[in-house]
Formats: C-alpha cells, structure tokens, sequence
C-alpha cells in the first residue's frame, strides 16, 4: 500500500496563463491601465469645439445627398488630370527603379554592401511617411504637381524594392545554378532565371501600387504637391462641402474602377 495520497487530478482544462506570476501579471494590467487613464486624463476636450464639429460634420455628411459637380468643374477635372498623370508616371518611374534596388537586397543575389546599401534605402523609403516627403519637396521645389511625382515616385521604390526582394530571395535557384555553369551573363541570369519566376508577383504588386498611388495623390496634394487633393483642401477651405463630396465620390468611383481592372488583369496573369 503507497504511502503518499492519491493525486486528484484536474477534470477541467484550463488555458496556461501568458505570464506564470499572478503578482506580475496583475502588476502590468493595472500598470497598463494607470497608464491609460493618465494618457487619457491628459487630453484637453474642448466641448464646444466638438459641439460645432458635430454640426459642420453632418453638413459634410449631407452634401453627399446633393454633390456639386458643376460649380467647380473646371478645377476639379484639372485636379484629376494632375492626380492620374502623378499615379502613372510615378508608378511606371518607380517600379522601374525598384528593380534594381530588389535585386541588390537580396541576400542570394548581391554582395555584403550591395545588400546593406539597398536595404538602407528602402528602409529609409518606408520609414518616411508620404506626407513627410511631400512637405520636404514641396518646400524644395516649389507647390506642384513635380513635388507628388517625385514623393510617389520614392514610396513606390520602397514599396516594391522590399516586397520584390523577398520573393527573389525564395526563387528556386536550380534555374540560377544551370544558367550559371553554361556562362551566362549576369544579365542573361538575371533576366531568365530571376525576373521570369517573379514577374506575375512583379505585375500585381505595379497594379495595387498604382491604386494605392491615386488615393495617395489626393492625400498628398492637400500640403500643396499638386492633384485633386489641393482642389480637394480649397473646397474644404471655403466650407463648399457639396463640391468636396463631389470630389470624393469621384475618387472613389476610380479607385473601385481601379481595383476592378487590376483584379482582372491578375487572374488573367495567373
């Protein structure tokens, strides 16, 4: 006969908690919640600011009841003019230049400093947001429809760089190997081994960059960058709000547009 008791063991599973120390895992939840109530207690709410907010919102809200296309046509065809000649050039320019730059972050491709060069940019790229870019150009060059080009044009490159090197870094490099031992060039390497396995990728990321570069050009054009966001900002300036919902649904009929004709080119791709 044993000399310890029987073990009662558990009939019922209960989850293991994330943090093992009841004190500890107690400590960080009222920690997190001091924290929360200081940040919040720290806001300075201004009632009747708000109480105005609500009233010029829902006059905002309205004014898609009754858009406003004619008043300020002429502005806003010019603004979208601006805003889709900025998405195209932008887009062709920087995937073009986003090649070479995913070619030089990948790891099975590029050397060691090549390697870290690339991926620096496109770190930097990503790191600075599009409205940051565009402040800093727009004071370098001036307002216009050159300052969106060129801030588009940056995001795309960080944008595709990163996203093309991962998937060349995960090509199957039996193609590479074979090319290599009959003495193909770099470029004949890089063109039938490389850019072939990730070209459908390639064509649908240039598509969604390329919608994701008109919604940009409208947000964009408000710090003075050109496009149908600048129309966009006046109209909101001058409380026209019957001629910014106008704008509005027309960015929004094109980027619907936009997605359904990628979504169509990529099925066929694939």
């Amino acid at each position: 006969m044993s000399a310890h008791p029987a073990r009662a063991y558990p009939i019922t599973w209960r989850k293991p908690a994330w943090i093992a120390s009841p004190v500890l895992r107690w400590s960080l939840i009222l920690g997190a919640l001091l924290y929360l109530f200081l940040g919040l207690s720290s806001l300075e709410v201004n009632w009747t600011r708000i109480a105005q907010g609500w009233e010029r919102g829902w006059r905002f809200i309205s004014a898609f009841g009754s858009p406003d296309f004619t008043s300020r046509w002429s502005d806003i065809r010019t603004g979208f003019i601006e805003s889709l000649t900025m998405t195209v050039t932008a887009t062709v320019t920087g995937v073009m230049l986003s090649i070479p730059f995913a070619v030089g972050a990948a790891r099975n491709l590029a050397n060691r400093w090549v390697y870290l060069f690339c991926r620096g940019f496109i770190a930097l790229s990503r790191t600075l947001n599009e409205i940051i870019v565009a402040i800093l150009l727009v004071a370098m060059f001036g307002l216009g429809p050159f300052a969106g080009y060129l801030t588009l044009t940056f995001a795309t490159i960080g944008f595709m760089a990163k996203l093309l090197a991962e998937d060349i870094e995960e090509i199957d490099t039996s193609q590479l190997e074979a090319l290599r031992s009959t003495g193909a060039s770099f470029m004949q390497w890089l063109d039938f081994a490389v850019l072939s396995q990730v070209k459908p990728r390639l064509v649908g990321l240039s598509l969604y960059r390329l919608d994701i570069n008109f919604r940009e050009s409208s947000v964009i054009g408000i710090v003075g960058a050109g496009g149908v966001g600048a129309t966009l900002n006046t109209a909101m300036d001058r409380y026209e709000y019957d001629s910014a919902a106008a704008i509005l649904l027309i960015i929004i009929a094109i980027v619907f547009a936009t997605e359904y004709v990628s979504s169509l080119i990529r099925k066929r791709l694939q």
